[in-house]
């Protein structure tokens, strides 16, 4: 089986060095078997390991390959849906459950970087920029929300504060998040990697797992071995193809686009983001964007429904970038790519366990960095024993796409024009 590189991103070209990692020959037993090495295979098996189960992760290409090592890099809390969403369509105590884990992600990849000393350029500080007065009500009731479950790090941004933190004339306010804030994502999960090992773990890379036998010792197949297990974590998001089919039906891959400037000078860089905040505008269709420790821009954007990848990546995110600083139309574009997320229609994580042995999280929906550390801290609690909030999760409604996969991806960039048009619109 050919060897599947990192693609051509700048995070991949300025990754810590590590060797490649071994794939998997022969057959191994373990008490779980983790499919995926990004970050909910990582954090579940940190977890895990710290509570004395014996832990094997299969990688089908390199630690961090999908979206754990190719997205925006920004520690964003709650989900994709928010609470009051979820407030909405689930009991009282299921709600509370969640709205109190909302903040609890970016907790945990905070005391990771701190206790395996993981070298990632974490930085603290988050906005939520507002391009109309319809944005800044909403960020207002977020604010109101995100206090009632105890979150109180938050600040309000008038036009004059947010033009202290941004150099855009777009935005009229914002809402600031110091829990928030950002990182190199594929260090982070490297340093995460290396912390799974250092506690006993395995990981083996270019070990796809190719078929699951189910039953009482579940074993992984890949190509030129095996895994032989009490527990399996399916952490595959969208990079698990057609694996576990039960999963596909209510899932749908979506592509994303970032494009990486060539280094501004810290002149430039800080007249841009004064306090080197990361930043993501309020739209359905949002722009996000930050500034690298060597003072790059990384600015990201768009979706691409069913995860093809774009002919030209720059023609379609550099305009994004030069409305929100025009000032940047003569500098260069130094790194473009794509990479994939796994969207459900509730927008919601897809959580549960197939018969006894096998757990699933998936469909962060373009909310990942921090629900996927949750999540494994979530899943390791219900191998545990301990269900309470993996339940809460897991009794989530989730619906499959209208007109199954063939038509899902049609309908999503349907609702998606629609929602395209009224961030335009201002409605």
């Amino acid at each position: 089986m050919a060897n599947t590189p990192y693609p051509q991103s700048y995070y991949a070209a300025s990754a810590s060095a590590v060797p490649p990692r071994p794939k998997l020959q022969g057959e191994v037993e373990t008490d779980v078997c983790v499919i995926g090495a990004g970050y909910t295979g990582l954090s579940s098996a940190l977890f895990l390991l710290e509570n004395g189960f014996r832990v094997t992760v299969l990688e089908a290409a390199r630690v961090g390959f999908g979206a754990s090592g190719r997205n925006g890099g920004q520690i964003v809390n709650s989900y994709s849906r928010d609470i009051d969403v979820i407030e909405r369509s689930v009991g009282p105590k299921q709600a509370q459950l969640l709205g109190e884990m909302a903040f609890e992600g970016g907790r945990i990849i905070r005391e990771r970087v701190a206790r395996y000393q993981i070298p990632c350029d974490l930085k603290n500080g988050g906005v939520f920029a507002a391009l109309n007065s319809k944005h800044m009500g909403h960020l207002e009731s977020q604010k109101h929300l995100w206090e009632r479950y105890g979150h109180t790090q938050l600040e309000l941004l008038d036009e004059r504060r947010i033009r202290e933190v941004v150099a855009c004339d777009n935005y009229i306010g914002g809402l600031l998040d110091m829990s928030g804030g950002h990182i190199h994502p594929l260090n982070l999960a490297l340093g995460e990697a290396a912390a799974v090992e250092s506690l006993g773990g395995t990981i083996h890379e270019q070990s796809a797992a190719l078929r699951i036998e189910r039953g009482a010792n579940p074993v992984v197949h890949t190509a030129e071995g095996k895994v032989r297990a009490k527990f399996i974590i399916v952490a595959g998001n969208a990079y698990l193809g057609n694996l576990v089919p039960e999963l596909a039906a209510k899932s749908m891959p979506c592509g994303t686009q970032v494009i990486t400037t060539a280094p501004l000078g810290d002149e430039l860089a800080k007249t841009l983001l004064p306090q080197d905040y990361c930043v993501e505008d309020c739209n359905y269709l949002l722009d996000y964007y930050r500034l690298t420790s060597d003072k790059r821009l990384i600015f990201g954007g768009g979706v691409v429904y069913g995860a093809r990848d774009p002919a030209n990546i720059e023609a379609i995110i550099r305009p994004k970038m030069l409305k929100a600083f025009p000032q940047l139309k003569d500098v260069k574009i130094d790194y473009a790519w794509t990479g994939n997320f796994l969207l459900t229609l509730s927008r919601l994580p897809q959580v549960g366990r197939l018969g006894d042995n096998i757990y699933y999280s998936q469909g962060c929906s373009g909310h990942g960095v921090t629900y996927t550390h949750l999540a494994g801290k979530v899943l390791a609690e219900a191998l545990r024993g301990q269900a309470e909030r993996f339940d809460a999760f897991a009794d989530l409604p989730h619906y499959p796409f209208p007109g199954g996969q063939l038509l899902r991806t049609p309908f999503a960039a349907l609702g998606a024009w629609y929602y395209g048009l009224r961030d335009k619109l201002g409605f």
